[in-house]
């Protein structure tokens, strides 16, 4: 056993020899004129060299402590690395700051925005409805309303319930995975809303433009065609939206300067960079904004060239019928713009809180009363059905 310790390496043992010398010498060169360190001194002088065992025992001894303690220490730095880390990505959740306080006047505000969403929630299940019951509604135009006012009625409900139960409760987080379900839905519909008011405009147009031919240019394939275009291609811009900003980096403040989870809001507490990923929001933007806006431009163009030719009758049934649709348009496009198609740098939370709650809150409301006021059908369809119900037994 001792011829095979003795056949280790010899700089361990060397290292420690050494190490015990050079104790040895500074005991020996203290002061000679203290008695207690000669007597020190000598006694260390007289010690002679340890067995090579005990020594690499020692020696062994010392570095199995080290690499323990070393071992332990990478462990919680790691294990405190790796909790930091999650509880920043994944465990901590957002805090939506809202709109409204508990002042009396927000108290009021915030009865306001409920009787609007109440409005709006009637006012487009009603539309869908009649849309659905009434025969006589069965129409590309109709459809491609009944198609809007779905997806007004899902935008209100993705916002408003959540920040009024934070606002009762008092409780303003969301989860992450909550989060991203808002994002997901409010992104999707924006954006098929966009494409089904392109839609719309192109059935004004056929309608005005070519009467005679409007069964063959709007069949009801292409018009089921172009409504689920508008939901699959907003779904797939809600899709990578959704994978990006999940994917970001959030080690600031946690708190969201919105009503809900907005994407642009949510940039601004990222600590990714992110001018990639907002380059791609405004190719984005271009595309599902300018292009519709182009389209519903150019088929108005058209339509009032022909109104211009018409009779007074059929001039006049002519506007009712597109102003309806501009007013809409106008209202939905224009806060959109304006809210997404600048720089993150140039928007205040104040200003992107009231433009939000307009396009989600109060557009879907005033939406169905826009076209049910001022449409004979719409209105016809309503006063038969509410007929119906007070004759029913």
């Amino acid at each position: 056993m001792g011829k095979n310790r003795l056949q280790q390496p010899r700089v361990r043992y060397a290292v420690c020899i050494s190490f015990q010398r050079a104790t040895s010498q500074d005991l020996s060169t203290k002061n000679p004129e203290d008695k207690a360190f000669g007597t020190r001194s000598q006694k260390a002088a007289q010690l002679r060299e340890p067995e090579p065992e005990i020594l690499l025992n020692s020696c062994f001894h010392l570095e199995r402590a080290h690499l323990k303690i070393l071992a332990k220490s990478c462990i919680c730095t790691v294990k405190s690395l790796t909790m930091g880390w999650e509880n920043q990505t994944f465990n901590s959740d957002f805090i939506l700051l809202g709109i409204f306080d508990h002042s009396p006047f927000h108290t009021f505000l915030f009865t306001l925005v409920l009787a609007i969403f109440t409005v709006a929630c009637v006012g487009n299940t009603v539309m869908v409805l009649l849309i659905l019951l009434d025969a006589q509604l069965h129409t590309p135009m109709y459809f491609l309303l009944s198609q809007l006012s779905l997806m007004d009625l899902m935008l209100v409900c993705t916002t408003v319930p959540k920040m009024a139960v934070n606002f009762l409760s008092g409780r303003k987080s969301i989860s992450l995975a909550g989060c991203g379900t808002q994002i997901f839905l409010y992104v999707s519909l924006i954006g098929a809303e966009c494409f089904l008011l392109a839609a719309m405009a192109y059935d004004l147009y056929v309608a005005i433009c070519h009467p005679l031919r409007y069964q063959v240019l709007m069949s009801q394939k292409l018009c089921a065609i172009m409504a689920a275009s508008s939901w699959i291609l907003a779904s797939f811009d809600g899709i990578i939206d959704v994978a990006f900003v999940l994917t970001f980096s959030y080690c600031r403040s946690r708190e969201i300067a919105q009503f809900f989870c907005d994407v642009p809001a949510l940039l601004t507490l990222s600590c990714t960079d992110t001018k990639t990923f907002e380059r791609m929001i405004f190719v984005c933007c271009v595309i599902m904004l300018l292009f519709p806006v182009v389209t519903i431009s150019a088929s108005y163009t058209r339509v009032l060239a022909v109104m211009q030719m018409g009779s007074g009758e059929g001039r006049r049934k002519a506007f009712a019928t597109c102003s309806s649709h501009l007013m809409v348009v106008g209202m939905y496009f224009g806060a959109a713009i304006f809210n997404y198609m600048r720089p993150t740098s140039e928007q205040s939370p104040t200003q992107n809180k009231m433009v939000s709650a307009f396009y989600t809150i109060l557009t879907p409301m005033l939406n169905p009363l826009i076209y049910s006021l001022r449409n004979r059908e719409v209105s016809r369809a309503f006063m038969m059905l509410v007929g119906k119900v007070k004759s029913a037994p």
